[in-house]
C-alpha cells in the first residue's frame, strides 16, 4: 500500500499565562491510500490540534507532515494552496461552516472557485451549477435543490451538502471531524453508509476523528488512540477494539453502548 500521509514526531506547543501547554506530543502516524484511519480520544485529548497540523492549518513546533511524499512545511504558499485542494475536511456542525446568505450552488462551489479559475465569473457560472448538481446527486440529494439556502435543510441534508463541498475539488484525503455526532441515530447510519459508498466509488482516504467508538467500529480500518496529546495505542480496528492493550483504550471501550442492530464495518459493506 502507498503511504499518502506521514506524520513524524509532531509536537505542538501553545504559550499560556502559566507557561507552555503541549497539545500534541511526539506523534508519528502514517495513512495509506484508500484506508480509513480513526483518531479517537476524549475531548481535550489533542485530536483537533493534530488534524489542524495534518491539514497544514497550523505550524508544528517540531516534526513534519508529508503529504504525497512532500513536506508541507517546506512548500511555498502558492504550492501549499494547490496541495490543499487534495485535502478537504467535513466538520461536526455543517451549518456553522456555511454562509447562510449563500445559495447551495455557491457553498458547494467555494473550493472550486478558490482552486480553479475556470469556475469564476459569468463564463464559469454555468459550469459551476452543473458541477454542483452532479455533486448533490452523488450525495443523495436532488440537483434542483442548489438554489436553496442552508436554513431550508435538515441537519442530515446539510451534512450531505458539506460532503458534496468536500468532494468538489476531487480530493485524495478527507478529514471527517466528528461528522455524525450532531445527527440523530437513524440519520447517522445513513451518512456513514454514504461515506463508505463514496470511499469505495472514488478511492478516497479518510481520517475519521471521533470520541465515539461505536461509530469507529463501523467505519475504521485502523485506529489510533490519543490521550493527553500522545498516541497511546495503534493497530487494526479488530486488534485495537477487540483486544485493547492500553488501559485508556479499555476505558473507552467499556463506555460503548451495544444497541440492538449493531453493525460492524464488515457487515455494513456486505449489504
Amino acid at each position: 500500500m502507498t503511504t499518502l500521509l506521514e506524520l513524524t514526531a509532531l509536537r505542538k506547543e501553545f504559550g499560556t499565562g502559566d507557561g507552555v501547554t503541549v497539545a500534541v506530543d511526539d506523534v508519528s502516524l502514517t495513512v495509506t491510500e484508500g484506508e480509513t484511519l480513526a483518531l479517537v480520544g476524549e475531548s481535550g485529548s489533542g485530536k483537533t490540534t493534530l488534524t489542524r497540523l495534518l491539514l497544514a492549518l497550523t505550524e508544528p513546533t517540531a516534526g513534519s507532515v508529508r503529504f504525497e511524499g512532500r513536506d508541507l512545511a517546506g512548500l511555498p504558499a502558492a504550492e501549499l494552496r494547490r496541495m490543499r485542494a487534495h485535502m478537504q475536511v467535513v466538520l461536526q456542525d455543517p451549518y456553522s461552516s456555511m454562509n447562510p446568505r449563500l445559495r447551495i450552488t455557491d457553498i458547494i462551489g467555494e473550493p472550486l472557485v478558490t482552486h480553479d479559475p475556470s469556475y469564476r465569473g459569468r463564463r464559469g457560472r454555468a459550469r459551476l451549477r452543473e458541477r454542483a448538481g452532479e455533486l448533490l446527486t452523488r450525495v443523495g440529494l436532488d440537483a434542483e435543490l442548489q438554489d436553496r439556502f442552508p436554513h431550508e435543510f435538515s441537519g442530515g441534508q446539510r451534512q450531505r451538502i458539506s460532503i458534496a463541498r468536500a468532494l468538489a475539488p476531487e480530493p485524495r484525503l478527507v478529514v471527517l471531524d466528528e461528522p455524525t455526532s450532531a445527527l440523530d441515530v437513524s440519520v447517522q447510519a445513513q451518512v456513514l453508509d454514504l461515506l463508505t459508498d463514496l470511499q469505495q466509488r472514488l478511492g478516497l482516504t479518510y481520517v475519521f476523528v471521533s470520541h465515539n467508538l461505536a461509530v469507529v467500529q463501523q467505519v475504521a480500518d485502523r485506529v489510533a488512540v490519543m490521550r493527553h496529546g500522545r498516541i497511546v495505542e495503534t493497530g487494526t480496528a479488530d486488534a485495537v477494539l477487540k483486544h485493547p492493550q492500553h488501559p485508556y483504550t479499555r476505558e473507552l471501550l467499556a463506555a460503548v453502548p451495544r444497541p440492538d442492530g449493531y453493525r460492524t464495518r464488515r457487515t455494513a459493506r456486505a449489504r
